[in-house]
């Protein structure tokens, strides 16, 4: 399953870099939005140095930079933009927002949620400091309060875009896949036909969605939509290249996925490429590969922003080190508790022969409702190795926040 992580903090970003649209219409186009945002915001505080609202600017424009890329490297200079504007104004509310959305983009959720607590009881009915509340309880696992949090966005502006994403996030890990879309297929027609990026995620979700649903080639439509709506867009060759390997095009997933990781250089995408190359015969080129991501891989294993989860199902499946996959699933499992987390953890205790303990593990991931194909495939397997139990069985996926309307 491919998250869009960045689709949740999207929405509030081109909200901010709407105040530059007017300074940055003179920019050559063939630069990206975000390029020109970055561009009119330098020259904002260039020209007025000693306000921090250029800073403010800047900072917003280098985070959509960042999830255009995926280069964290726009984070940093981020950062530094902030610390320029809290310079001239301290506990200045818009910049504290913007620093949560760098922290959500480091993946440094238990800070982001810690910060965003914090705005909320300074300022109890900002949309978007609920927006980060949301997004940072659910990479945490705290589905209740993200559910809480997304309808307070909802309370507060009825059918505003960054909660419509949110809910259909929600909806899909609770099971409502076709809810799920349904919201999207709102937050697309409410997205400005002028951000590409932001329609492209968007696309590529809902294309995620009917792919998980069986509909592949409608999947496949919405996946190259995006791409004509935002060229190389990252998330969207990834998830064209699954539906290739379940199309058996193994070669032509490759070369997406080539395309990705020469883009994106991460361990996360290159485990997906060397995966492809195993798929499509290509073995010594697949062992190279999966070599060089454990590499990558354990070097940014103590990092929030690391590819734990990718590094455990290596160990685990591929190398056939179990040990090792339940030490980074037991570091991983040591601070967030998404079902994705969980789902490693449980297949980590299972390699090294703890079926209990992975049993209970994965009974709590399905009781949210999530339908991953590899959740429920992982879950089958610990659930026949415990007294042929099936821990996909529907009694299972209790919902932990029944009841509320975001989830019906």
């Amino acid at each position: 399953m491919k998250r869009i992580i960045s689709l949740l903090c999207m929405t509030m970003v081109v909200a901010t870099l709407a105040a530059t649209q007017s300074v940055a219409g003179g920019a050559s186009t063939g630069l990206s939005q975000a390029a020109q945002n970055i561009a009119a915001a330098r020259q904002a505080v260039h020209d007025k140095p000693t306000e921090y609202a250029g800073y403010n600017l800047l900072a917003t424009a280098l985070v959509q930079r960042a999830q255009e890329t995926s280069d964290d490297s726009f984070y940093t200079q981020a950062e530094d933009a902030v610390q320029q504007s809290l310079a001239l104004a301290p506990n200045n509310f818009d910049t504290q927002k913007i620093r949560i959305s760098i922290l959500l983009g480091e993946h440094e959720y238990p800070d982001a949620l810690e910060a965003a607590q914090a705005l909320n009881k300074r300022v109890p009915d900002d949309v978007m400091v609920y927006g980060w509340l949301s997004d940072a309880n659910t990479e945490l696992g705290n589905y209740v309060d993200a559910e809480t949090a997304t309808q307070w966005m909802l309370n507060l502006r009825p059918g505003n875009l960054p909660a419509l994403t949110r809910a259909a996030h929600l909806r899909e890990l609770f099971g409502d896949t076709e809810g799920a879309y349904e919201l999207m297929d709102l937050a697309y027609q409410s997205a400005s036909p002028t951000e590409s990026l932001e329609r492209a995620s968007i696309l590529t979700q809902m294309g995620h969605l009917r792919f998980t649903s069986g509909s592949t080639d409608a999947a496949e439509k919405l996946f190259q939509q995006a791409l004509t709506s935002f060229p190389g867009y990252p998330t969207a060759l990834g998830n064209l290249a699954e539906v290739r390997i379940a199309q058996k095009r193994y070669a032509e997933a490759v070369v997406l996925l080539q395309q990705r990781y020469q883009d994106v250089p991460n361990a996360g995408n290159l485990y997906e490429l060397a995966d492809a190359l195993r798929l499509a015969g290509r073995e010594g080129e697949a062992r190279n590969a999966f070599t060089e991501f454990e590499t990558k891989s354990l070097a940014e294993s103590s990092k929030r922003k690391n590819s734990n989860r990718e590094l455990v199902f290596y160990y685990a499946d591929r190398a056939r080190q179990p040990a090792k996959a339940l030490k980074v699933a037991q570091q991983e499992y040591a601070w967030r508790r998404d079902v994705y987390t969980l789902d490693a953890y449980a297949w980590a205790l299972h390699v090294n022969g703890r079926d209990e303990e992975a049993r209970k593990q994965m009974e709590t991931a399905m009781a949210v409702g999530v339908r991953d194909a590899s959740l429920l495939s992982h879950a089958r397997e610990i659930g026949l190795q415990n007294r042929n139990v099936d821990a996909a069985d529907p009694d299972l996926r209790r919902s932990v926040a029944a009841g509320m309307p975001l989830s019906r």
